[in-house]
């Protein structure tokens, strides 16, 4: 058997591996982007819950860019998230500077509720 073969309906090449074929693929390195917190939060999600969906964007290569895109929406949700439910508190730079602890204590609450909004509303949904 030959190590590698071109398939001219579909002009593929495929190397042998094993007992079988395999395609020839390549990604683009310019459509690599580095994926955050958020997307690999969804990538787990939708391969465990929505297998058909992953398969179809993996295979149409639009994996990486739709996990990059799900990750700035998260991103930038939650620095709205933080600054929109901080100043509803009234967590500000005066109680910083009088009260660092209190300030902090404020600042994880409000970050770990904005980040369980964003896992419900983006993530998990």
């Amino acid at each position: 058997m030959e190590k590698y073969i071109f398939d001219r309906n579909n002009g593929l090449w495929y190397e042998l591996q094993g007992d079988y074929y395999i395609p020839c693929l390549v990604l683009d390195k310019a459509d690599i982007q580095p994926v955050g917190m958020w997307g690999r939060k969804y990538l787990c999600y939708i391969k465990e819950y929505h297998p058909v969906l992953y398969a179809d964007l993996l295979t149409s290569g639009k994996l990486s860019s739709y996990l990059v895109e799900i990750d700035n929406r998260a991103k930038e949700m939650l620095d709205l998230l933080v600054k929109q439910m901080a100043e509803k508190q009234g967590v500000t730079e005066q109680l910083k500077a009088q009260n660092q602890m209190a300030w902090m204590r404020r600042m994880n609450n409000i970050h770990n509720a904005a980040e369980e909004i964003i896992n419900a509303e983006v993530i998990f949904a």
